[in-house]
């Protein structure tokens, strides 16, 4: 078994009948899109430190998001994981998040090169790479990692890379699609928690929905970035 895509999926109709649900009112402004155009836009927002939720194909089956029903963001950023934690999934401060990282990278980052495509191995990230993964990386210095393939989960290795063609790192900060309930399913449950917290931006199928006043954004000059990273 090389993926843990086994639960439902469905339709782009279903899909497209949630979205015509909301309401003027949500403030949502909805924009439907290529594959090509969805993950460089999604890569986008992620680096200027929105949150996304990112409900694609079938759900995962395990105690693991695993990239089609995940919330994404920045890893870059110290204080995401406090973010995340305060607007999102309303949990205690100190719990870890996990990095999804492109499968080819896995070296780059991490002291070890075996793959774990079910984010089940903590492995210790390079010390000089730390800096570019704070939000990802625990006090020990691991980070229980995903590694995407590109064969296994096609759209969002696209998603990871289109993020590092844009950060020069090629790693996603990946939790659960929830908020102290199971992990969403259906889409009508992924909205519904896209409504309820302090999301940015949803990505469902498609279809990106992002809120036109967004208190999660963070916006922080590209120079610092660079500067972390020197």
């Amino acid at each position: 078994m090389d993926h843990a895509y086994w639960g439902p999926q469905f339709s782009a109709a279903e899909i497209r009948r949630v979205v015509d649900s909301v309401e003027a009112s949500d403030d949502v402004a909805i924009a439907e899109m290529d594959e090509s155009e969805l993950c460089h836009l999604t890569a986008r927002h992620i680096a200027a430190g929105k949150i996304v939720g990112w409900f694609e194909g079938a759900a995962e089956w395990g105690p693991r998001a695993l990239g089609n029903r995940s919330i994404l963001a920045d890893p870059r950023r110290p204080e995401m994981k406090d973010i995340l934690n305060r607007r999102v999934k309303h949990r205690e401060i100190f719990r870890p998040f996990a990095p999804s990282i492109i499968e080819e990278a896995t070296g780059d980052f991490f002291e070890k090169t075996h793959p774990s495509p079910f984010m089940t191995f903590a492995y210790p990230v390079h010390p000089e790479r730390r800096k570019d993964i704070p939000a990802a990386t625990h006090v020990d210095g691991t980070a229980r990692l995903q590694t995407v393939s590109r064969s296994a989960s096609p759209l969002y290795w696209k998603l990871i890379r289109a993020f590092g063609d844009r950060t020069r790192v090629p790693v996603v900060l990946n939790t659960s699609f929830n908020d102290n309930e199971p992990i969403v399913c259906r889409p009508e449950e992924a909205l519904d928690c896209f409504r309820r917290t302090h999301m940015d931006v949803l990505v469902m199928g498609n279809f990106i929905l992002e809120r036109k006043s967004s208190p999660a954004s963070i916006e922080e000059p590209a120079e610092r970035f660079a500067e972390r990273k020197n």
